[in-house]
């Protein structure tokens, strides 16, 4: 079994980081600024500031970070390559974004059409993520 390479695994996450950072940039201020500055009101909260959205984009790379880390982790026993990727990717996807959704979906603070449209794009924003670093990605 392999070492993995923790600094091919922090360039090739700040990549799938990348990656995250503008789907989920795409996804919330493009697509769904208006349905979540609504949801906010409606709990009264303003929306997030500058500096959350900072800490957002830390996290979206630390995420990044987390998917090349699985990928790097089970790519000795899986292969190299797409398939591994999109599994690490899938791993991320459930943790990540299904489980926070469906978790928050009964206790109805947001309508449940926010988690299941970011569900759906998470389901491709994670594992495209995963490809781009696993594609860099050396031991």
């Amino acid at each position: 079994m392999g070492n993995i390479n923790y600094l091919r695994v922090t360039l090739c996450g700040l990549l799938a980081g990348l990656i995250i950072n503008v789907g989920e940039t795409l996804l919330n201020t493009l697509f769904l600024a208006g349905e979540w500055e609504e949801a906010m009101r409606s709990i009264n909260r303003t929306p997030p500031s500058a500096s959350a959205m900072v800490v957002l984009a830390i996290l979206g790379f630390g995420l990044g970070w987390m998917l090349v880390w699985i990928y790097a982790a089970i790519r000795p026993r899986m292969g190299p390559g797409p398939k591994t990727a999109i599994c690490a990717g899938l791993v991320v996807w459930v943790l990540s974004y299904a489980w926070p959704s469906l978790s928050g979906m009964p206790m109805g603070i947001f309508p449940n059409r926010l988690f299941i449209i970011s569900m759906i794009w998470g389901l491709v924003e994670a594992p495209v993520a995963a490809m781009a670093g696993a594609w860099l990605y050396k031991e």
